[in-house]
């Protein structure tokens, strides 16, 4: 029996990936620790766990490895005290408000022999993954752009604190995205230009942005990362792609496997029916411990990818593009 510790409900994200865990063979979350008692004291008793009430407490039990889904200002503090402590991670998306702290986290998984994932659950999307394949297969020939969307609901909460979140949709949205053209394009970012605005949150945070990228095979690709869905909209989830190639052009989806349902009493909501992207990532991660390997999304994935956030706000606060 794997037993598997969770380190803070800050984020939403605990709880599909707590369920997620209680659906795989031979695991069990044997222990929670949240620097919020009440909050960590319902979610022990909501999966039946043991509530720490210090993390050096949790990390010195028998668990095998870790969740960090905290404040992501707090991803390196308890990231690299599991690792310190011999666990294996899952790091909640983006791995780190600053490249410093990702590159400590990444060298101290390293040093400690434990594996650093990044929870980039979107990979696991059975539509990505066919329109990896048929770009890889060449049927759209020389892919020349992308246009690429991650438009949502501003969550509330600490994500509206930067001294906590790191920043609003930009670096909340922008990882995703950008995780997805890498691994597709199989090529890195040379150059980010974003124009980033206040316009929609009671909150001065950021929550509308669009980025335009340069990848060193030649790809131009832009970004909408907006936190512009409205609270009435029928879901949070929105990942769309559309490709643009010398032969052909291809359009994806990742949240459209869901049904619209009308009703007079709710008005529209979505009806989801698909892949259980969360639950995929969680096996990765379980499977990659059994099989001493290394995970599909690893800790670097997830330096890339917070690196373009930050030179996001780093053009938008020079008003001119920016080299990675």
């Amino acid at each position: 029996m794997m037993k598997v510790g969770i380190i803070s409900f800050a984020h939403m994200h605990a709880y599909s990936y707590a369920e997620a865990l209680l659906n795989q063979d031979d695991v069990e979350i044997s222990g929670i620790y949240d620097s919020n008692a009440k909050r960590g004291r319902n979610a022990s008793s909501k999966y039946s766990a043991t509530f720490y009430t210090s993390l050096e407490s949790l990390l010195s039990s028998d668990i095998e490895a870790v969740v960090v889904t905290s404040e992501n200002v707090y991803h390196r503090e308890h990231v690299t005290a599991a690792a310190n402590a011999k666990k294996h991670v899952l790091c909640e998306k983006p791995i780190a408000t600053t490249i410093e702290d990702a590159k400590a986290m990444i060298q101290c998984c390293e040093e400690n022999d434990v594996l650093l994932q990044t929870a980039f659950p979107v990979r696991f999307s059975s539509a990505i993954i066919r329109a990896k394949a048929i770009i890889d297969e060449g049927e759209l020939g020389d892919i020349l752009a992308i246009k690429g969307t991650n438009r949502g609901t501003n969550p509330g909460g600490w994500f509206n604190d930067k001294e906590l979140s790191g920043g609003g949709a930009v670096i909340d949205h922008t990882v995703h995205v950008v995780d997805v053209m890498r691994w597709i394009l199989k090529s890195e970012i040379t150059s980010v230009y974003a124009e980033i605005d206040h316009l929609i949150s009671e909150k001065p945070i950021d929550d509308c942005g669009i980025l335009t990228m340069d990848f060193d095979n030649g790809v131009f690709a832009s970004l909408d990362c907006s936190w512009s869905r409205n609270d009435a909209y029928p879901t949070w989830g929105d990942v769309t792609l559309e490709f643009v190639g010398t032969e052909g052009t291809l359009s994806v989806d990742a949240f459209a496997q869901k049904i619209n349902v009308y009703s007079n009493d709710s008005g529209v909501h979505w009806s989801f029916w698909g892949d259980d992207m969360n639950q995929q990532l969680i096996a990765d991660f379980v499977e990659a411990i059994r099989e001493k390997r290394p995970p599909f999304i690893t800790g670097e994935d997830g330096l890339k990818a917070v690196e373009v956030a930050l030179k996001a706000y780093e053009s938008s606060n020079k008003k001119s593009s920016v080299h990675m």
